[in-house]
């Protein structure tokens, strides 16, 4: 360093010094203007490198001090104080940082002082050393002090740091959450103490702690929850529905006031039912859990959080062949292991445009391994169960909203396995389910809601056969408000080649969905009410959300309806898929199937078809010549597992393939840097062209040596 600059910067040095004992003296004093905040929360940002420029300046002056050779080299005492130099003055600039970020609101307390002044010991540390590493007495002993001091109050300083970032036992977290805790017995259980606070420590006390109290609201004992914070009480005792505890978690995870902010850990559903219910019970603090009725739904809940199942069924027949499973497995029907290394194998069947017995009949290699099967919304009339009698070894059937009715029960009177039957949505009667639930005898759970049995009914049931439990599902007496799931949709296919009518529906009798058709939101008072009349002609986004009063709206749901006038007579791949992403190969892009996110997912393995080393290049051909005007290409956009936009898509066309010229090209933009997963649709016009050879290439996008998967589902003519 120039002797002139490295003068300057020692001057600045010992300015910092002053400067920063003046600041550690009037820090309460301190009142940091709006401009310079933004300096302060670039603490976090930059206090690494002085970190690492201190470690290699007093490694370097403890190796310095122990060999004379190097002990005597001018190159490398300048740099060695060039690096110790630099560190000391980043230091300094850290520590005002810091000071200036300390008097924002949230900060405060033990923690935060422990970590000011080990942190300005940094820098008072390396100034010392800076200024005294040249003195003759400064010999091997010394700098191995100096090193260990500067580690140690580094060490102390970054200990701090993480407990007021992220809480108390940040470091050991991991290593206590798999240290089994004592387990605690229901019924010495207090419902504050055992249920609410565990919640409430894992999830909201890094930020809401008498150390780092933001929006001056702490979170860790009973007293500071009753006080509440800078927006006041956080909840109102028997009300959640206007409790800001409950209103904060509810918010969209994009809203800044949404909690836990986005990128830490959110409550579960079970947690947020857990808190909801606390809450509607008058958010006592001392009320043990056996007080609480048996049937009451905080009791009910709170007790499977202190005694979960963990029990797993042991079953003993052997696992079925893999490859005849996969066999089995095609676009209409999924069969999967019920668990990772089980033998047991759950069977899912879709779609009830397609359904029939032979897609249970086919199975008779796998029936003694199937224990769970998924019949819900299918046309399966009562003659169907006797092709389910063939899976001897069931223990779960799933025939909700089927056109069975208790007639049909008797084909399962011999599965002896059979502990869970849902029959919600179907079309029973009391006189014939009390006399056939007699002869399933090992059955626990019976789903009966939205059957036509009477509360009377149900309630007789339960009267005579105690050890089975009847589900009869959410009764509306207005005193629980839910939110709503969102609509769905009935059509089987999303892509029409003219017109299309809309189907939407929602399970939930009396709900009134509102849709738009234009790319907005939709609300309760301004969108149309959705009536079954709508029909649509071209590529349209429906957006749709229910209301019900008495419930929370739904989030709001998107479907994408997309059209395509032709399909190719014949088409072709002319270069290979990605291995992974095969899906029907040529026949992918118009066989009227669109996939959902999760490229990863072997549910939507079928659906996606991808190319990342070379272009995906097709070719199309019709037998009788068409007229096109424009092109569409539906694909999938998850940036944060590479998964991109194409960087070019070309769209050839002419007679034959001798006379191809280019009609259109399309660039799409690049994702935005963490954006959110979501499915795109590219789309072109362009003046009408008579052909009979299409030619579409799909280029992967490339940025330096990397190239970036590109997943298709579906092309549209016209």
């Amino acid at each position: 360093m120039k002797n002139k600059l490295r003068i300057l910067a020692e001057q600045v040095l010992v300015a910092l010094n002053i400067l920063i004992v003046f600041l550690l003296i009037f820090t309460g004093k301190l009142a940091v203007p709006f401009w310079l905040q933004p300096i302060g929360r670039m603490h976090p940002l930059i206090l690494h490198f002085p970190i690492v420029l201190l470690m290699l300046a007093v490694a370097m002056d403890i190796y310095r001090a122990a060999n004379r050779n190097i002990n005597s080299s001018t190159l490398y005492n300048n740099f060695s104080g060039f690096l110790l130099l630099s560190g000391a003055l980043l230091t300094g600039i850290t520590v005002i940082m810091g000071l200036f970020l300390s008097r924002e609101e949230g900060y405060e307390g033990d923690t935060l002082s422990w970590h000011k002044w080990t942190g300005a010991s940094v820098f008072f540390l390396a100034s010392l050393i800076y200024f005294i590493r040249n003195k003759a007495w400064y010999k091997t002993p010394a700098t191995w002090i100096s090193a260990g001091l500067v580690a140690l109050t580094l060490m102390a300083t970054g200990h701090y740091g993480a407990v007021l970032t992220h809480g108390e036992d940040f470091i050991m977290q991991p290593v206590y959450a798999n240290i089994q805790k004592p387990s605690v017995p229901v019924e010495q259980a207090i419902v504050y103490e055992h249920i609410v606070h565990p919640i409430l420590e894992k999830k909201c006390t890094s930020c809401h702690n008498p150390n780092k109290l933001k929006g001056e609201l702490a979170l860790t004992d009973s007293m500071a929850l009753a006080k509440g914070g800078k927006t006041g009480k956080l909840f109102v005792p028997g009300n959640p529905d206007i409790s800001l505890l409950l209103e904060r978690v509810h918010l969209p995870l994009e809203e800044k006031k949404h909690m836990p902010p986005d990128g830490k850990p959110q409550l579960t559903k079970e947690e947020i039912m857990l808190l909801t219910l606390w809450i509607r019970e008058d958010a006592k603090f001392s009320q043990k859990l056996i007080d609480l009725p048996e049937d009451d739904s905080l009791r009910i809940v709170a007790t499977a959080v202190l005694k979960p199942e963990t029990n797993e069924e042991k079953y003993d027949f052997s696992p079925a062949d893999e490859k005849t499973v996969a066999k089995l497995n095609n676009d209409y029907r999924t069969i999967a292991p019920v668990a990772k290394g089980s033998p047991a194998l759950d069977v899912s069947i879709y779609n009830r445009d397609v359904y029939s017995t032979k897609q249970l009949d086919e199975l008779g290699e796998i029936k003694k391994q199937v224990v769970s099967v998924n019949l819900n919304k299918l046309p399966v009339k009562d003659a169907d169960l006797k092709s389910v009698s063939q899976f001897e070894n069931l223990r779960r059937l799933d025939l909700n909203f089927t056109d069975v009715t208790e007639k049909g029960l008797d084909a399962l009177t011999f599965l002896k396995h059979l502990h869970t039957l849902t029959l919600s949505g179907t079309k029973l009667s009391f006189n014939g389910l009390k006399e056939k639930v007699a002869t399933l005898k090992n059955l626990k759970t019976l789903y009966v809601w939205n059957t036509g049995l009477t509360p009377g009914e149900i309630a007789q049931l339960k009267k005579d056969y105690k050890g089975i439990s009847f589900i009869e599902g959410f009764k509306d007496d207005g005193k629980d408000t839910l939110k709503l799931n969102p609509p769905q949709v009935k059509n089987s296919e999303m892509v029409f080649a003219s017109t299309t009518p809309v189907q939407l529906f929602h399970p939930v009798r009396g709900v009134e969905i509102r849709f738009t058709l234009d790319g907005t939101e939709p609300d309760s008072i301004h969108s149309p009410v959705f009536d079954n009349t709508t029909v649509i002609d071209k590529r349209t986004t429906v957006k749709a959300k229910a209301f019900k009063n008495g419930w929370y709206s739904s989030d709001v749901i998107t479907f994408d309806f997309l059209r395509n006038s032709f399909v190719p007579d014949s088409a072709v791949l002319l270069k290979p898929l990605n291995s992974v992403h095969l899906a029907e190969g040529a026949k992918t892009f118009f066989n009227k199937k669109l996939g959902a996110i999760g490229a990863n997912n072997p549910a939507w393995a079928n659906f996606w078809a991808g190319v990342r080393n070379n272009d995906m290049d097709l070719v199309a051909l019709f037998y009788k010549p068409i007229t096109i005007s424009s092109f569409g290409l539906h694909y999938m956009l998850e940036e944060t597992t590479g998964i991109y936009p194409p960087e070019l898509v070309e769209i050839w066309g002419g007679e034959n393939e001798s006379k191809l010229k280019l009609l259109a090209t399309i660039k799409p933009p690049l994702p935005e840097k963490g954006g959110k997963p979501s499915l795109e649709t590219l789309e072109t016009l362009f003046k009408p062209q008579i052909v009979s050879h299409l030619k579409i290439i799909v280029k992967p996008h490339v940025e330096k040596e990397r190239r970036f998967l590109v997943l298709v589902d579906e092309m549209f003519l016209n």
